[in-house]
This record gives C-alpha cells, structure tokens and sequence, in this order.
C-alpha cells in the first residue's frame, strides 16, 4: 500500500465508521472521539490532537463540512477545502480515522461511533459539549484538553491580513 492509499484509508464515511468501529470494538479497543474544523493546522491543534491520541487505542476526528462551516464561521471560511483538511488530518500518525459530518454539531456522528472517551478543548465545560449527556449515558467519559496558548486559525488568519495590508500600504508607498 502506498502513503497516498494509507492516508486515503483512514478517511471514511458514516456509514464506513460504523463498521470500523464495530470491528475494533470487537478488538477491545478504546476509541476517543474529537470534533472541529481544523481549517489552517497549527502546533496548538497538534498537541491537542497528540494528547487526545494517548487516551485510547483510536483516534476518530469528526470534521465539519465546508457547509457547516460556513455556517458556524462566516462565508470567507473555511480556508482550506473538506478535502484538503481531510486529507492533511489523516496524515497525521497517531489518527486512526477522519469522518466528514454536514450538520453544525456532531451529535449523530457520536451516536454512531459511541466513543469510550469524548474529547474536546478546555475552553468548554464538560457538560456542555455536543453528545456530552449521550456519551454518558452508555458509561462513556469527556475529558478537556488544555488548549496551547496563541495557537489559533483565527490568529493565523488576521497575520496573514495584516501581512497583506502592510505590503500594499507599501507598493502604494514606493511604486
């Protein structure tokens, strides 16, 4: 198998999760569940990403859709493309698996996969947490990583701008 194939390999649909899921259920394996847009990937989103890796056997990333994006973000984002962003999060070694989810939360996308461990960033509560109630429900936990601060696509996102903005205040200077 190629790296192409092996990181292709690791993107699935809903219906393809479940039967992945399924099958390392069957292998007693812990499954940890994450979920974001992960527009531009930064070293905050890595050692998030890392650290929700080390509290199981599997690592599943719910990733929003361009559309829900839209939504959630504003009609400039997402910067990357469903795609892309798919593509680069499976490329990472420690994720197991990328699943594209269209609705603004992750709900069903949790119901399908019945995580063992929820995972999200420490800026929400536990409770909070879209499938929070539901992962409890069956004995599953939630856990909150402490985020690493000045990592953020946002702040990527106005350097860039700002970036730009200086360099035609400059070419309107000197040409």
């Amino acid at each position: 198998m190629s790296k192409l194939d092996f990181i292709i390999a690791k993107i699935h649909t809903i219906q393809s999760i479940g039967r992945l899921v399924a099958y390392w259920k069957f292998k007693n394996k812990k499954i940890v569940f994450t979920n974001g847009c992960f527009d531009i990937i930064h070293l905050g989103h890595i050692i998030y990403l890392a650290k929700a890796a080390d509290m199981g056997d599997k690592l599943i990333i719910g990733v929003n859709s361009d559309h829900s994006i839209k939504r959630l973000k504003g009609k400039n984002r997402p910067i990357n493309d469903e795609k892309a962003r798919q593509y680069v999060l499976a490329s990472l070694s420690f994720v197991s698996a990328v699943v594209l989810f269209e609705e603004d939360t992750p709900l069903s996308l949790i119901q399908t996969i019945k995580p063992d461990i929820l995972v999200k960033g420490a800026d929400y509560k536990p409770e909070d947490i879209s499938g929070y109630d539901f992962v409890k429900s069956y004995g599953g936990i939630t856990k909150c990583i402490d985020l690493v601060e000045g990592y953020s696509t946002t702040i990527i996102e106005k350097k860039i701008k700002e970036t730009y903005l200086k360099i035609l205040h400059l070419k309107k200077t000197y040409f």
